[in-house]
């Protein structure tokens, strides 16, 4: 009796637009199964909000503060990473009024809190390493189908001089982006008209970030505490980057403006911005110390007020999904989740 060999898997091409942790995720996850993968991100790298902003005086985690692990399949990966992973070991507190009063010192959380060194941009980068076709500024206008091959998608984009191109012989597109540019680009694109509406339900604030640099300071400047949660109303968080593992020892802090201040202030002016937040710092921390650098950063989608409810979105007829943090919170966790899953499910 002859033994039949089993039939080879289809080797499909996966376009994955958006290379954050989810976007990343994703792509892994599909290549390891033995896919092809091509990535398109707008940005000059991979990392979305785990991001890191490096100066003359050190680097800047500006998004992205730390991260939990409560999936095993996240642990997992996080294994095959060590030396771009270290343990955060910090005690917050909370700043209760205006004038930066302190709560007690909250306890020591029995979960681990930990970073991607030496910045948060480290893991994704990391990860995205073996992705051989990477577009990098490269903003994606339009989904269609692919005009030798209608069974297939192609992708319009363009470059950071406006230049166009387009990319076909996609089997699936995965759209790992917030979900308001998601929904921009189905709507442009006429696809999906029922998963535009799913998206409508979903908030996501948006975050002003202030960075600050005392290369001056012989040590710590202020208070003894590295990291406060705050209840000033222009200021959600504040963290001395020396803190954390693995980072430069200049004095610097990195303040995050709350979603409800950052809303109402999202198109202000920059410098005017950063003065506010400056005053604050001071008012919160008590440094009245002049920095030797200040800057400002805007994230438009930044913190996940109403998630989507549901890890992501797969629609298996045309071959198009969505996954981000948005679909089921805002903690890196969730991002990894939802792109892994959304993987699974075109992988089907």
């Amino acid at each position: 009796m002859t033994r039949r060999t089993p039939p080879t898997p289809t080797r499909r091409h996966f376009a994955v637009v958006g290379a954050g942790m989810a976007g990343i995720a994703c792509a892994r996850t599909l290549m390891q199964a033995g896919h092809n993968v091509t990535v398109f991100e707008k940005s000059r790298g991979p990392g979305g909000r785990m991001a890191t902003r490096r100066t003359e005086f050190g680097s800047f985690d500006h998004g992205t503060q730390y991260f939990t692990v409560r999936d095993a399949r996240f642990q997992k990966a996080l294994h095959t990473s060590a030396q771009q992973v270290a343990t955060w070991q910090v005690n917050t507190v909370r700043i209760m009024d205006e004038a930066g009063r302190v709560a007690a010192a909250s306890p020591r959380s029995a979960e681990p809190h930990f970073v991607a060194t030496p910045g948060m941009n480290a893991l994704v980068q990391h990860w995205a390493e073996p992705i051989a076709a990477l577009h990098r500024q490269s903003l994606v206008t339009r989904i269609e189908r692919d005009r030798l091959q209608p069974t297939l998608w192609q992708l319009h984009t363009e470059g950071p001089s406006d230049e166009t191109q387009v990319h076909a012989g996609f089997d699936a597109v995965l759209l790992a982006v917030p979900s308001t540019q998601a929904s921009a680009l189905l709507r442009a694109s006429q696809l999906l008209p029922k998963v535009q509406q799913q998206l409508e339900a979903v908030r996501v604030a948006p975050c002003w970030t202030l960075m600050l640099a005392f290369p001056q300071a012989a040590g710590p400047l202020g208070p003894i505490w590295h990291a406060a949660r705050s209840e000033h109303h222009r200021i959600a968080w504040l963290a001395r980057e020396a803190a954390k593992p693995g980072r430069e020892s200049i004095e610097r802090w990195t303040v995050q403006a709350s979603p409800q201040w950052s809303e109402r202030h999202l198109e202000d002016d920059e410098e005017r911005v950063k003065a506010k937040l400056l005053r604050a710092f001071t008012e919160v921390t008590g440094i009245r110390a002049e920095p030797g650098h200040a800057q400002v950063h805007r994230w438009r989608y930044a913190q996940t007020l109403t998630p989507l409810g549901k890890s992501r979105l797969w629609d298996a007829k045309s071959g198009i999904g969505l996954c981000g943090d948005w679909c089921l919170g805002r903690r890196v966790e969730d991002a990894f989740v939802s792109g892994l899953e959304l993987a699974l499910d075109a992988l089907q």
